[in-house]
This record gives C-alpha cells, structure tokens and sequence, in this order.
C-alpha cells in the first residue's frame, strides 16, 4: 500500500458553500484504479491533513494527468492557501480499528 499525505488550508466559508464540488472531486478520486481511500483529519481553522491511500505508487502517479486537473477546478478555489505534500511512501504499518 502506498500513501500520499498532504496539508490542506481551506476557506472554511467556501468549503460549506461548494460542498458539491468537494463530494465531485471524491467521486472522481475513488474512480481511480488502484485508489483505495482517504483518510482526513480536521486540525480546526480549515486545516485537514490527508492521507490519500492507493494499492502502489504506480496508481498514485497514473492517476495524476486526471486528478491534478480535477484538483484544480474543483478544490483550488476553496483554499486559503496552497496545498502542501508532506509526503509519499508505502505504508509500513495500518491501524488496529477497535469498533466502540
């Protein structure tokens, strides 16, 4: 498995507003072959950090051409700030979900 994390700083006013455009840009995202699932953590103030998963790197890097675009049209405009990539590599460890 390999991930690609990243900081996102969004307009929070602009992120309620185009919740459509978020829920499109998943849907194309998860069509992606190879793509598996994200993982998104709000830190408060419009800040989410991503953990986009996909069965290898190979999927990651072909699926760019498509979503970088995507990315563009969609989520671009809703950022307070450019999105920042913290990082790529494989997954070396899950987590133990424990249902509560």
């Amino acid at each position: 498995m390999y991930a690609v994390v990243r900081l996102n700083h969004f307009d929070t006013e602009k992120l309620t507003a185009h919740s459509t455009d978020v829920a499109e840009f998943d849907r194309i995202h998860a069509e992606q072959p190879g793509f598996i699932g994200s993982l998104i953590v709000d830190l408060g103030d419009g800040k989410q950090a991503t953990v986009n998963l996909w069965d290898k790197e190979e999927s990651a890097k072909t699926a760019l051409p498509r979503i970088g675009p995507v990315v563009g049209q969609l989520l671009n405009p809703l950022m307070a700030a450019p999105s920042e990539l913290l990082g790529t590599g494989p997954v070396i460890k899950g987590a133990d979900l424990v249902e509560s």
